[in-house]
């Protein structure tokens, strides 16, 4: 995969891109503390007749870290977006956001539905209704920051792997962990921090009320081991009339890290 670094918005914007001569598009959007690395187990799985966009998402991987935290909100995240495609003249899309990603993926399929073609959200959340709920998650992610911020990125790398959410990759072989704590430990804290001031998810507005509007295939990913996400996935289901859940077998929040081959199957299969 080529990788490439674009100014916009007066931020530079890291991207990689695979495949440049074709007609379908695959764009991928990563996680909290992840990159655009992260797709690259699933795109050499995929066939190239895709053309396959991963983006470095604010704060993360080749893309700069502002100073202030209200240029993370999801607004600006999804302007952010928007412009990329754009620049590379990109309209026609299917749109795959992991976790925090498949938040961004969510809000810009509602903000630009013409664009995207198809939606797949892997073990991602639409925000928390309740105004109680939402304002106990923003104290939790300042928490969270704070402890970036006075103990440093290695000891919250060192705490992030091993909360209960990524257990499962516990069973991964140690090459592949260490792979995984590596691409973590590259991030930048200043941009980890903001992005959980920013776009946590007690800061981002909830969608709940708005799935009902969405008009493309939407393919909801959990695993096995995951049942928060599996319950919220349920339940997002009910609210969109051209949706469907996928469970995979034997893998936990990150599906896409935990079994490649089967994620790019599952997306080859969705396009056909």
């Amino acid at each position: 995969m080529e990788q490439l670094i674009t100014s916009l918005r007066g931020v530079k914007v890291g991207y990689s891109i695979t495949n440049i001569e074709v007609t379908e598009t695959i764009v991928f959007l990563h996680g909290f503390t992840g990159s655009s690395k992260t797709w690259e187990p699933v795109i050499k799985h995929l066939p190239t007749s895709i053309r396959c966009i991963a983006v470095d998402l604010l704060g993360h991987g080749k893309t700069e870290s502002p100073q202030q935290s209200e240029r993370y909100q999801m607004r600006e995240q999804i302007i952010d977006l928007h412009t990329l495609l754009n620049s590379l003249h990109i309209s026609d899309f299917t749109l795959v956001g992991y976790s925090m990603g498949g938040r961004i993926a969510l809000a810009y399929a509602l903000t630009y539905p013409d664009h995207v073609k198809r939606l797949v959200l892997e073990s991602a959340s639409p925000g928390i209704q309740s105004v109680d709920e939402q304002q106990t998650r923003i104290k939790a992610d300042e928490s969270l920051a704070n402890k970036i911020a006075h103990e440093g990125l290695d000891a919250f790398i060192d705490f992030w792997q091993d909360i209960p959410l990524f257990q499962s990759q516990q069973n991964l072989p140690e090459i592949k962990r260490q792979a995984i704590r590596q691409e973590r430990l590259q991030q930048s804290a200043l941009g980890l921090v903001n992005s959980l001031k920013g776009m946590g998810i007690g800061r981002q507005p909830s969608y709940w009320s708005h799935l009902s509007k969405l008009n493309m295939p939407v393919i909801f990913i959990t695993g096995e081991f995951d049942r928060k996400f599996h319950m919220i996935a349920k339940q997002m289901t009910k609210s969109i009339a051209s949706s469907q859940h996928i469970e995979v077998l034997g893998v936990g929040h990150a599906i896409h890290v935990e079994n490649p081959v089967q994620f790019a199957t599952i997306i080859m299969e969705q396009m056909k």
